[in-house]
């Protein structure tokens, strides 16, 4: 079996090169390349065809409720989802550091959370008394949110599926996050490449509406692969 060629990913643009760089070749930042083991390549062998388990097909016109957007109170942010959240989306959220992405995501919290929808924010940059004061100061402070301090997805994902799904979860932020089973530190291209898949399939397949807060670079991209923002529905 041929061994992977090592490939380095610009975690400011998302660009690959083939050799190390202390300048990313594309948008000139430095110290921002790092190394991305490609996925090995199984052989003509492994037979995929067969193991897994079947896939139900349905018919476009299959009767059954559709999906309703969650309306979070807040207008503009309303407007700029078409109408409000939607079940099983995922959404990335990014904007220059002190902008104010918490704050609108915990006005938009509380709201839901008063509302009467189960409603969980984690915050990875902050501890939850941190949070809690913002909550305070802007009269928030009695939504019935379900608020954590936490950085690792193995215990994010162990304690959300220990509960009843939430209608509604944020995450501040994906640069923050890390997985005991991806190498790198956090903010790392394959960290936070692999964290966001493990979050947004807990998603997708539990219908929670996820908004993933994300760090820009000084161009105003979102930084991190621009893979990224594929996986995701809607970016902010």
């Amino acid at each position: 079996m041929a061994k992977p060629k090592k490939r380095y990913i610009c975690a400011a643009c998302g660009s690959v090169s083939h050799r190390w760089q202390g300048q990313c070749p594309d948008c000139a930042e430095w110290n921002t390349l790092a190394e991305d083991v490609p996925a090995t390549v199984f052989s003509q062998k492994h037979d995929l065809s067969g193991g897994g388990r079947k896939v139900e097909f349905e018919p476009l016109d299959t009767p059954g409720a559709p999906l309703q957007r969650r309306a979070t109170g807040l207008a503009e942010f309303d407007r700029a989802l078409g109408g409000g959240l939607v079940p099983g989306s995922a959404i990335l959220m990014g904007g220059d550091p002190g902008i104010g992405k918490s704050t609108l995501l915990l006005q938009a919290a509380a709201k839901i959370a008063k509302g009467g929808a189960e409603t969980v924010y984690v915050s990875g940059e902050e501890a939850a008394g941190q949070v809690r004061l913002r909550a305070s100061r802007l009269g928030l402070a009695d939504a019935p949110i379900k608020l954590a301090s936490a950085t690792s997805v193995r215990d994010i994902l162990t304690t959300l599926n220990a509960m009843e799904p939430p209608a509604f979860l944020v995450i501040d932020s994906i640069q923050t996050m890390h997985s005991d089973t991806i190498e790198g530190a956090p903010g790392t291209v394959s960290q936070v490449r692999g964290c966001a898949f493990e979050l947004i399939r807990y998603a997708k397949e539990n219908g929670v509406a996820l908004v993933l807060v994300g760090h820009v670079t000084k161009d105003g991209n979102i930084a991190g692969p621009r893979v990224l923002e594929h996986m995701v529905d809607v970016v902010m």
